[in-house]
């Protein structure tokens, strides 16, 4: 038995006097609220109206539990209205500041088919798992060793004068006066399961501590590649930025993606059912 539906009918005649002025208050057509208010009358085994009368008039037991119906229909409709109002509180999510405005944007317009409403909160890797812990976003795509993540970022090398694959022995030091090319790592790649295997391959090579380095910002190292060095990024990033990309000769590294969510269903979410569009905003190659 459909309570609140039948409760609703009950209310609504009870009001207007009138089982065919009822079901209109009620939008519902005249045989089902009458049907609905004969299945809550066959459950409680007592009538509701006096059907002797043209008009409907309560029963002495039906004054009784009008009451009641009137609070339950209320608390239905609250409950209606505050699932409206949740379904349109947007999910925060944290990501990465190397994602693309376009992807994120493409991301937001899919969910929205589903009635969920994403924003975004770029932010460094640290700051993503902060925000999750501290509540002030549901979710956040954090940064995980690529062998246990998600989704996997191949990462290499942009700059401005590129052979086919780089190496990093090549940027040895020599005799000429020539300026010594760096390799920037972005705060993004500012992780041990990224930054330590670069510092391990600079010092295998021979290379100065000097020569690879952690970028203050994304923009400054930019900067530095223009004048003649190099960026560790990976390749949509550096078709984003309009530079040359190529595969490290010594090391294969990559960026990997997890979520971190408090509620598994918002987890699930961007992994199943939006997967490959946070793949496209990650980088993932296509």
């Amino acid at each position: 038995m459909d309570l609140v539906g039948g409760c609703r009918a009950f209310v609504s005649v009870s009001e207007t006097g009138s089982f065919t002025a009822g079901a209109a208050l009620a939008r519902i057509p005249q045989p089902v609220a009458s049907r609905r208010i004969a299945a809550i009358e066959r459950h409680f085994g007592e009538r509701l109206f006096d059907r002797t009368t043209r008009r409907a008039r309560l029963t002495p037991f039906g004054r009784d539990v009008l009451p009641s119906a009137r609070r339950l229909v209320q608390l239905a409709d609250a409950m209606e209205h505050d699932a409206r109002r949740a379904r349109l509180r947007p999910v925060r999510v944290a990501v990465p500041a190397t994602c693309g405005v376009r992807d994120l944007a493409a991301l937001a317009a899919s969910a929205r088919e589903q009635s969920v409403r994403l924003e975004f909160r770029a932010a460094e890797p640290a700051e993503r798992a902060s925000l999750v812990r501290t509540g002030e976003v549901r979710a956040a795509l954090t940064a995980v060793p690529s062998e246990e993540g998600v989704w996997s970022v191949p990462l290499g090398v942009a700059g401005t004068e590129l052979g086919r694959v780089v190496y990093l022995e090549t940027l040895r030091p020599g005799r000429s006066a020539t300026p010594r090319r760096r390799v920037w790592i972005q705060p993004e790649d500012d992780v041990p399961h990224v930054r330590d295997r670069v510092l391990r391959v600079r010092d295998a090579v021979g290379l100065s501590p000097a020569q690879v380095a952690v970028a203050e910002s994304l923009t400054s190292a930019v900067a530095e590649v223009l004048a003649g060095d190099l960026l560790l990024c990976s390749l949509a990033q550096a078709e984003e930025l309009g530079l040359p990309w190529r595969p490290i000769g010594e090391l294969q590294v990559a960026r990997g993606y997890g979520v971190s969510a408090p509620l598994p269903e918002d987890a699930d979410r961007l992994c199943s059912a939006w997967g490959e569009a946070v793949g496209r905003c990650l980088g993932v190659e296509r």
